[in-house]
């Protein structure tokens, strides 16, 4: 179709990814964040709610964002709403650390977790609106190369922001460190929503007919997932596949307890982890181009294993560093494949209700830092490390089952 693959649309959103990228790096759930929680907090458990409020708050309302989206013909004029609202709550935070971190610490977590869960529910629309426009957009093969290509150059930029993390927390002095970072941060993701939000979009010509009530939608919703056994599969895989996520945010902690974290150290790590996001994106694009995304799941899944694996290990620099690039990588594998995937298998009517859940029932993981939080408190890192891994082995199992065409003609 003459409206699809559009060169100028695929540049708008390469450009949103790298912009993006650069700037939430600055907050890297598994590196970085953790660290500014802990300077207001020791508490685990609260460590592991802002990783995951930051990862996980968009799933709370993309079931029904879904269900309005599904009748749209066009959702670009909503996207920008969600991107205006994200860029202010990113904006604010870097406000709240530099006006109050340093009198109010109890007052400035509070504002900081609310502005936080801000951003990420926000994306709960978002996520469902920019999903059907890249759907919409381009064909499924071209559309791997476009996300491989957005992780490429996202990732570029992801590690650009780690050097420039670096940087800020090596010449200034915490808390106001962390507040450049937020502040500086939010101009960078302004371009990169101004470029999505200039996209030309298509309208959609196979629409469903939208339920009266939610609860009408809900049931047809809970009727597809239960009749659809390759969508079952490629769900409760990719909600195994963050059970990286019980021990991420702590395992920096524990290199804390070993090594000499520095300014310059912590935004190396975090570029580091970026570098192998962006070394191995070249290879899943490779690979997604050709189809061949179900090779990309069970890759990332082994790099997954190996790179927590390695936590059970590692007491240096170097270490830590090749841990944390093999995490990169296999994060950024998991993200491309799943994503393309759910976009193939769901029938184009009802595309909204795959997309949303699948990021609904799978993002239940983005909130296993709190629980993981727990366990390492009560039983301890390595048994909290040993739980993930059994975890991910049943994950990979269950890629097994997973379809690379669609569920239903």
């Amino acid at each position: 179709m003459k409206e699809k693959n559009l060169s100028g649309n695929r540049l708008k959103f390469i450009l949103h990814a790298l912009f993006y990228r650069a700037g939430i790096g600055v907050s890297e759930p598994s590196t970085i964040l953790p660290l500014i929680v802990n300077y207001f907090t020791t508490n685990n458990v609260i460590i592991g709610l802002f990783s995951s409020l930051l990862r996980g708050g968009s799933i709370l309302m993309q079931l029904y964002a879904a269900f309005y989206t599904q009748a749209y013909v066009r959702v670009l004029k909503y996207l920008r709403i969600v991107f205006l609202v994200r860029f202010l709550s990113w904006f604010s935070m870097g406000l709240v650390l530099f006006f109050f971190s340093h009198d109010f610490p109890t007052l400035t977590l509070w504002l900081f977790g609310f502005l936080l869960f801000t951003f990420s529910f926000s994306a709960g629309f978002g996520t469902i609106y920019f999903q059907e426009l890249m759907a919409k957009m381009f064909t499924p093969s071209y559309r791997g190369g476009v996300i491989a290509l957005r992780q490429i150059f996202g990732g570029a930029g992801a590690v650009s922001s780690g050097f420039f993390a670096a940087y800020i927390l090596q010449n200034f002095d915490k808390p106001h460190s962390f507040a450049y970072l937020f502040l500086i941060s939010s101009l960078f993701m302004a371009i990169g929503y101004i470029s999505a939000g200039t996209v030309k979009e298509p309208p959609k010509t196979a629409l469903r007919q939208k339920e009266n009530k939610f609860s009408e939608f809900f049931r047809h919703t809970i009727f597809l997932f239960k009749t659809d056994k390759p969508l079952r599969y490629q769900i409760f895989s990719r909600l195994l596949a963050y059970s990286f996520l019980f021990v991420a945010p702590f395992i920096i902690l524990q290199a804390k307890k070993q090594i000499q974290l520095t300014g310059l150290i912590i935004g190396s790590f975090a570029a580091i982890q970026m570098t192998g996001a962006l070394v191995s994106d070249f290879a899943w694009g490779f690979l997604s181009i050709r189809n061949h995304n179900l090779i990309v799941v069970r890759i990332a899944y082994s790099l997954m294993f190996t790179a927590i694996t390695l936590a059970f290990f590692v007491h240096s620099f170097l270490g830590y560093a090749i841990l944390f690039f093999i995490l990169g990588a296999s994060i950024d594998g998991t993200r491309l494949a799943f994503q393309n995937l759910i976009l193939i298998i769901a029938p184009e009517k009802e595309r909204p209700i795959y997309v949303a859940m699948q990021n609904n029932i799978a993002a239940i993981g983005l909130f296993f830092s709190i629980p993981g939080g727990l366990l390492v408190n009560l039983l301890g890192f390595s048994f909290t490390l040993t739980f993930a891994l059994v975890l991910l082995i049943i994950g990979f199992l269950c890629s097994v089952g997973m379809k690379n065409e669609k569920s239903h003609p």
